[in-house]
């Protein structure tokens, strides 16, 4: 845990006196829940972007393009489905999904033209 996120104060709050003592009690309950999940959600974005690293270096190694328009269709459509399942907008589920595509993208792209200059 970094000093940033031993310094986190999760009853930080613009409602703090302002309302009845129990509801914020569960308010800060509920919070708590949401931030345990956006913090497992940025370490397995994380392990996800490890996993996208190496797909990078293997289509570098291999000269083959930074995306994959099959494959990243194949990706919307199973997430809109899971989405679906999940009671989940999937409208929402797919721009969350592009989102990281593009970002997995630009990151292959990095890694082709550093791959690249290494061969010069």
């Amino acid at each position: 845990m970094t000093e940033k996120t031993r310094r986190f104060d999760p009853s930080a709050s613009s409602l703090a006196g302002e309302v009845n003592p129990a509801v914020m009690e569960e308010l800060l309950s509920v919070r708590g829940s949401i931030d345990n999940i956006d913090a497992t959600l940025v370490y397995l974005l994380a392990e996800r972007f490890k996993a996208t690293q190496r797909v990078g270096h293997l289509k570098a190694e291999h000269k083959l393009p930074p995306a994959d328009p099959a494959r990243e269709a194949a990706q919307i459509s199973r997430l809109r489905a899971l989405a679906e399942e999940a009671h989940l907008d999937p409208a929402f589920a797919e721009k969350f999904l592009n989102f990281i595509i593009s970002e997995v993208i630009r990151h292959h792209q990095d890694i082709s033209q550093n791959h690249s200059l290494r061969d010069e």
